[in-house]
């Protein structure tokens, strides 16, 4: 059972300022690829938009209508994610999962400061929440390189 100071712990002030700067929540207009994806649980959902040019992420623009946890991931990688290849966006989702399910070590940089989020581990019903912006990433990713090999 979770106590007091474990929802102060999980509501910390460095996620509420997370939440109350949340970067590149324009969406782009020419977007080479944009995936919705919705929790069905707590019904975050978050809309992502990227384009890729030289196998980089070179722009991205979201929406995002999530609990404080969920934005505070969107924030993170909203900071992180210009400049990665998709190879470190799957890894950074992997890590996320692995961090919030068995303890595992917190993301590579860029995507270090999703560590803020640990103490959501014990939190089961707010992992999708958290792993929304990630899970929409990879798979606009998938469809940006299923549209080249076509």
């Amino acid at each position: 059972m979770s106590t007091d100071n474990d929802l102060i712990k999980l509501y910390s002030s460095r996620i509420l300022a997370l939440t109350a700067d949340i970067p590149r929540l324009e969406r782009l207009e020419a977007p080479d690829a944009t995936v919705k994806k919705r929790s069905p649980l707590c019904g975050s959902t978050v809309t992502v938009d990227l384009v890729v040019t030289d196998g980089k992420v070179s722009d991205y623009g979201q929406d995002v209508k999530a609990c404080a946890l969920g934005q505070a991931a969107a924030s993170v990688v909203g900071g992180a994610i210009v400049g990665c290849t998709p190879d470190q966006i799957r890894t950074a989702r992997d890590q996320l999962k692995a961090m919030l399910k068995e303890d595992g070590p917190t993301p590579d940089a860029p995507f270090d400061g999703l560590e803020v989020l640990r103490p959501a581990a014990s939190y089961k019903n707010r992992h999708a929440s958290i792993l929304l912006t990630l899970e929409a990433s990879v798979e606009a990713l998938e469809n940006i390189q299923k549209t080249e090999t076509a």
